[in-house]
């Protein structure tokens, strides 16, 4: 399942099951899970691991050394989970020591041509890049974002989980979960209801949402004022919490 001209190095671990297109390159430190499918040209190298049922296509740039001054190559790590799909000229660093030497991306991404992931990032689960999107370093994007075509996301920022952020969109602070974003510089403009009703919430969830979102958006309240007023006044829930419980914990602030 290995092409002939394919150049695989010795001390690579492949599955089985493992398919390896010709000329695709292969390193020293690379693992890669069965049913895992290499395109042509395409090039693996670094300590990156691989989980099984990915598909990487021609062109993609796997696991090469950070785009960052400070790396001095030392020993540090990507590690991609399973059946995702990474397409033409996507390119996924390595992590840096400084910013915890590893690089994680879960299960089921999709990351469309020329998408890039940059050191020490974290990619959840059902992550969708469009194309040309861009993660800058020690960037975190949560389960079932989608980030549009050339949108970019500043360093160190987080992107919570079921947003949606417009093609072209310039990020630069954290985008709290559930919301829609865009713009340069990005503005959250409301709540990602198509999207959360495509995965399953319940209406009340949704107007439970749709609520604390006026509250901390629309009610001219300050950030600490608001998060109270929704603590105090509404029925508080899973999904509530975790939207309370993101901005809390930003570092950037977010983008109101």
């Amino acid at each position: 399942m290995i092409h002939s001209t394919a150049i695989v190095h010795p001390s690579a671990r492949i599955a089985e099951g493992v398919q390896i297109g010709p000329y695709a390159v292969i390193g020293e430190h690379v693992s890669i899970g069965s049913g895992t499918w290499i395109g042509p040209h395409a090039v693996i190298e670094g300590w990156t691991e691989i989980g099984p049922d990915n598909k990487i296509f021609q062109f993609a740039s796997v696991g090469a050394i950070p785009q960052d001054l400070k790396f001095s190559g030392e020993k540090t790590y990507l590690r991609i989970g399973a059946r995702n799909t990474v397409r033409e000229f996507v390119t996924l660093h390595l992590g840096t020591e400084s910013g915890g030497g590893e690089t994680i991306i879960g299960d089921d991404n999709l990351f469309m041509a020329y998408a890039h992931v940059a050191h020490d990032c974290r990619v959840g689960n059902r992550v969708i890049l469009a194309n040309g999107a861009t993660l800058a370093g020690h960037v975190s994007v949560d389960d079932f974002a989608i980030l549009g075509g050339l949108s970019a996301i500043h360093q160190f920022s987080r992107v919570g989980a079921h947003v949606m952020i417009s093609g072209g969109a310039m990020v630069t602070q954290d985008i709290p979960p559930f919301t829609i974003a865009q713009g340069d510089r990005a503005k959250t403009v409301g709540i990602n209801v198509v999207g959360l009703k495509r995965r399953g919430f319940s209406e009340e969830s949704i107007a439970g949402i749709k609520q604390a979102y006026k509250i901390v958006f629309r009610s001219g309240l300050r950030l600490e004022e608001a998060l109270a007023t929704i603590a105090n006044d509404l029925e508080m829930d899973e999904t509530l919490t975790a939207f309370v419980d993101f901005i809390r914990g930003s570092e950037r602030g977010i983008a109101r």
